[in-house]
Order: C-alpha cells, then sequence, then structure tokens
C-alpha cells in the first residue's frame, strides 16, 4: 500500500515523499482510513513504528477537509504524558503543518508562562500538550476547549501510570462538543485502559499494530547473571566497551542509582549523560541532545525515558536495574530495533531480580538465554524461586468446613437405635 492510496490530500502525500517515508506503517494502514471516516479509534501500537503520523496525518486532513468557521481556537488538542514525548510529536505535527498553511503550537510544564501566552492570542490548529499544564490554563480560563474538533491521547497507559485520569478526564469533559476521540497506547494490557477507554470513546474501531509481545522478534535478548553489584557493573563496563554498542541505555530504577551509576561510568572512562525525574528543563534539553547528536552514546536513566526517548539509531537497551513490571520491561527495550533496525536488550540480574525476571518471561512468552563472560562468570548459582501454592478458593474452604463440622455433630449424636433401646431401658 503507498500513502496515495489512504485518501489523503496530495500536499500531505507529498510531505510524506519530502520526509522519507517509504510507504504507510502497519499502524497508520490501519488507523488512519476509520479516522478519515470520522470513527473513534481505540489503537495500541508500540513507538517506534509510525503512531504519530497515525494521528497526525488524518487530524490534518481532517483540518483541509472541514476549514475553521471562527478565526480562533484550536481544533485539535494531542496529549502527551512527558515534555520530550510532547516535544517529539510537536515537531512531526509541525512539520507536516507547515506543509498545509497551517499552525501548530506546544505547551508543557518546565517552561516560562509568558511563553505560552501567545498561543491564546493567535490562530492555533493543533495544539500537543502535556494535562498537567495545560489543566491550569483551562481553570484559569485563559484556554477554551469549545473548539476542539479532535481529542488525541498518546501514550494514554502511561499518562494513567503517571496518575493523570483525573486531569484527562476533566479534559475530556470540558472539550465534550469535540468530533472525534483516538487513544493511542502501547500496550492495551495496562492497568485500567480499557475501562477508561469506555468514558472518553464513543463506539471505538480497535485496531492493533504489532504486539509489543511480537516486537522481540527484532530485539536479540539476553540476561547475565550477577553475584553483586560490583559484579553487575564490571558486566555493564564490559558492554560498554564493545564495538558494536554505538549508542546504549542504561536503566536504573531510582535518582540516587543514576548519581551513582553515571559518576562510576565518568571514573572508567567511559563519558555519558544522564536523565531523571524533576530535572530542570534546560539540562534535561541539554542532556537529550548531548545523547540524540552522538556527543554521548551512553544514556543513564530512570524509566522517565522509557517512552520520552526517540531516537532511532538506539543499538543497546542494558537493564542495570530491572523495572517494576513486565509491560515496563517491554517500553525499555522499545529504545532500541526503531525504525526496521535490530536491536540488543541486555538484562543484569541478581537473586532479587529472579521474581520479576519470571514475570518478563511469562510475559514476552520467551524464556531469556543466560550468557556469561568470559573472565566475569558468576561464582554463585541463583536458586529457582518456588512456586507459590495455590490458595483453595473460598467456597470450597466454607463447604469443606461445613461437611467437617456436620460429620463432628453427628458423631456426637447417638443413632437412632441406640436411642430407642435407651428408651425401653
Amino acid at each position: 500500500m503507498e500513502f496515495t492510496d489512504l485518501d489523503l490530500d496530495d500536499v500531505l502525500v507529498g510531505a510524506t515523499t519530502e520526509f522519507g517515508y517509504k510507504a504507510p506503517t502497519v499502524i497508520q494502514t490501519l488507523a488512519i482510513p476509520p479516522a478519515l471516516e470520522g470513527r473513534d479509534i481505540l489503537a495500541s501500537a508500540p513507538t517506534g513504528t509510525g503512531k504519530t503520523a497515525a494521528f497526525v496525518l488524518p487530524a490534518l486532513q481532517h483540518l483541509l477537509d472541514y476549514p475553521r468557521q471562527r478565526q480562533a481556537g484550536v481544533r485539535i488538542l494531542i496529549l502527551s504524558p512527558t515534555r520530550e514525548l510532547a516535544e517529539q510529536t510537536y515537531k512531526v505535527a509541525k512539520s507536516f503543518s507547515e506543509y498545509c498553511d497551517l499552525t501548530c503550537a506546544i505547551i508543557t510544564g518546565g517552561i516560562n508562562y509568558g511563553k505560552h501566552k501567545e498561543i491564546s492570542d493567535k490562530i492555533v490548529d493543533v495544539l500537543v500538550a502535556t494535562p498537567g499544564r495545560l489543566m491550569e490554563y483551562i481553570e484559569n480560563e485563559t484556554f477554551d476547549c469549545r473548539d476542539i474538533d479532535w481529542l488525541v491521547l498518546d501514550e494514554a497507559d502511561r499518562m494513567l501510570d503517571m496518575g493523570f485520569k483525573p486531569l484527562i478526564t476533566k479534559i475530556g469533559e470540558e472539550s465534550r462538543w469535540r468530533k472525534q476521540t483516538l487513544l493511542f497506547s502501547a500496550t492495551l494490557e495496562g492497568k485500567g485502559v480499557d475501562s477508561f477507554a469506555a468514558t472518553v470513546l464513543k463506539d471505538p474501531i480497535t485496531v492493533t499494530a504489532d504486539s509489543p509481545r511480537k516486537e522481540k522478534a527484532k530485539i536479540h535478548q539476553w540476561i547475565h547473571l550477577a553475584d553483586s553489584k560490583q559484579h553487575k557493573f564490571d558486566l555493564l563496563v564490559h558492554w560498554l566497551n564493545q564495538e558494536e554498542v554505538k549508542k546504549a541505555v542504561v536503566f536504573v530504577k531510582t535518582r540516587e542509582r543514576v548519581d551513582e551509576i553515571s559518576g562510576q561510568l565518568t571514573g572508567a572512562g567511559l563519558a555519558c549523560c544522564w536523565l531523571q525525574g524533576e530535572m530542570p528543563q534546560d539540562k534535561r534539553q541539554k542532556s537529550i541532545k548531548a545523547f540524540t547528536t552522538g556527543h554521548r552514546n551512553i544514556l543513564v536513566a530512570t524509566d522517565v525515558a522509557a517512552r520520552g526517548i526517540d531516537v532511532d539509531d538506539v543499538t543497546h537497551v542494558i537493564n542495570f536495574d530491572m523495572p517494576r513490571s513486565a509491560d515496563v520491561y517491554v517500553h525499555r527495550i522499545g529504545r532500541t530495533g526503531r525504525a526496521g533496525r535490530k536491536g540488543t536488550a541486555i538484562n543484569l540480574i541478581e537473586a532479587h531480580d529472579m521474581v520479576i525476571l519470571g514475570k518478563v518471561e511469562r510475559y514476552i512468552k520467551e524464556k531469556l538465554q543466560r550468557r556469561v563472560v568470559k573472565g566475569l562468570e558468576p561464582q554463585h548459582k541463583i536458586s529457582k524461586i518456588a512456586p507459590k501454592k495455590k490458595k483453595p478458593k473460598v467456597r470450597k474452604l466454607v463447604h469443606k468446613k461445613l461437611v467437617a463440622g456436620k460429620a463432628k455433630k453427628a458423631a456426637k449424636k447417638p443413632l437412632k437405635s441406640q436411642r430407642l433401646i435407651s428408651k425401653i431401658k
């Protein structure tokens, strides 16, 4: 299939060619036609599969098909969970918008309020925003939702995980006159995605492209068993020094660990940048720029980067600390193997990681290969986690107790024949 087959305006088709889009991806093929038909959409698509264009292209087509009637108001609202993801979406939307003589703007936290004032003073066709900062403007009555035609929720499962459900629900209520809603999520298996979708979507069509579990085909994954944190660090240094590791994201679990590992790597002669929660915006942007431009080829990050970094040439993801859940693991390794490339995910496992490792292997339906590095072999075997004993169902327990109680009562009560003999005597 070609972009010309998707009933898009020649201007948009020309833009896809200009930007190097050779053919529509699976999610674009599945999502664009029903979106142009006016349907609400519930879509599952991993990052790196062309998801952003899957909602930006039909949104712009809608604006071309239905020119604005009022010289005010935002018509397409795209909500993103993080500043990084919002900025990446904005770049794509802005690039395509310029080809159509349409305007695009962005509102995120960490930016001076004065820089956003011009948005309310100008005509904006497409707005990309993070929920928290946008809600501030709505409550201050400096942003009006009544002109919104489309509401797009990108990475909806991530927004729910981050506690944005009340804000998104409120924004949905404020934009209740909208014509369509599109909800995109890396996975539909997160907590509450389906139930939340039922509150914001009307008779949606569900589309799924390249389930996260199928992504494993292009990402080579394995584990190294480690005796201690120092052993893990030695394994980490070994791999980061390998020639095939061109650009790597090292995931850790806390901000304190970011400071610790990035400092140790610098001491080992491995220059790196880092990303964590609650970083000043200028430092975040500086770190991301250093990584994307190749000034630094190692990024040490907490899970704040798991969905917010869109870099096509990451060759390796190394989990120094395993994530809290299996679906987060999928998002982490999704930083590599993007745009049709192959990728590698290496997991460094201590004894306390065995429980989450088991969950990950069940989730992706694959047993990860155990590998060793010569000279860094583990000295201790990690014992297998004993399976939990299944608790009997409550109904069976109650029934068992009732039967036991009746048997005990019957044993104490004399038989009928014994009672008759006693009466005759």
